[in-house]
């Protein structure tokens, strides 16, 4: 039985180069604007989250248990919501990373090509369908 570990390695470092270099960089600079757009998403979100939290020092005075509440579960969307979004902007660097090691579009698990039909619905994609249903099933 090869191991995981092994089977990743070996197999896109023997598939790689069957990207032509006009394709490698569409794909680079697709993940690369996503990425900024996800930053400057991440950006605004960070400004939302201090403004409430200045607004929460500022306006607090007199505020019942409904208005602290309220304030405290909009802080927490947005914290909520900014983690989110860093684990978005860090899956498409991940991306970046395989794309320059040129094993970008192989399954990490199996190192079987990754649909680009999957690639294009979810370009940081590092499963193939198949594996990554067997990872939602556990």
């Amino acid at each position: 039985m090869v191991k995981p570990a092994e089977s990743k390695a070996a197999k896109p470092a023997a598939k790689k180069g069957t990207r032509s270099a006009a394709e490698t960089e569409k794909i680079r600079i697709a993940l690369t604007a996503r990425r900024d757009e996800l930053q400057e998403e991440y950006d605004h979100t960070l400004t939302e989250l201090a403004e409430l939290q200045r607004d929460r020092l500022t306006d607090s005075a007199g505020d019942d248990q409904a208005d602290t509440g309220t304030k405290t579960f909009e802080r927490e969307q947005e914290i909520t919501l900014a983690n989110a979004i860093l684990e978005r902007i860090t899956q498409v660097e991940r991306a970046l990373e395989r794309l320059d090691e040129g094993s970008y579009g192989w399954c990490e698990r199996c190192g079987n090509p990754i649909p680009v039909e999957r690639l294009a619905a979810f370009p940081s994609a590092t499963l193939c369908v198949s594996c990554k249903q067997l990872e939602e099933r556990r």
